[in-house]
């Protein structure tokens, strides 16, 4: 089995205007755009109560950087008390969200993903050896990367978010 080390965890918290679908197309965009993983949507679940709406998603994303080592993320979205608003925009009116939004964000490097090292006691000794020995720096050169992707992606989320609000 694969070795997984948790490299980052954190989450955010908005509360205000904005515009859901937008925000949602950013964040999956950025995701695997610019930070270059494989997203997936897990889990889409809507609850409607009165005029305002409660959505809880899931994403994963993966992303290889070589056979040795992979980086994954997860990521969760719980909104609560979405309602459509009509807001004044330079003179005019434009339909958006207000809400709150909390974002959370796990980072994870996966070493030997493909178990390789896993067949006999003596190759999961090497891989001891080779991890703590000969690819310490590579090891943490790519959980930086992980955290580093992770942390821009709760910094973006918020300045979009920041900005929605001014509107």
């Amino acid at each position: 089995m694969a070795n997984q080390d948790t490299v980052f965890s954190s989450s955010i918290k908005y509360s205000g205007i904005f515009s859901f679908s937008s925000f949602y197309k950013f964040c999956y965009d950025w995701l695997s755009e610019e930070a270059g993983f494989d997203v997936s949507e897990d889990k889409y679940a809507e609850s409607i109560s009165g005029d305002s709406k409660k959505i809880d998603i899931n994403w994963s994303g993966s992303k290889g950087f070589t056979d040795y080592f992979k980086g994954k993320i997860t990521v969760s979205f719980n909104v609560s008390g979405l309602k459509d608003v009509e807001i004044a925009n330079n003179g005019g009116k434009i339909k958006t969200n207000k809400g709150g939004i909390k974002i959370g964000i796990k980072g994870i490097l996966i070493k030997d993903p493909s178990g390789k090292f896993e067949m006999t006691a003596f190759n999961q000794f090497l891989r001891s050896i080779y991890e703590k020995w000969v690819i310490t720096s590579r090891i943490g050169e790519l959980e930086g990367k992980i955290a580093g992707a992770c942390d821009e992606f709760l910094a973006q989320s918020k300045a979009f978010l920041d900005l929605e609000g001014r509107k």
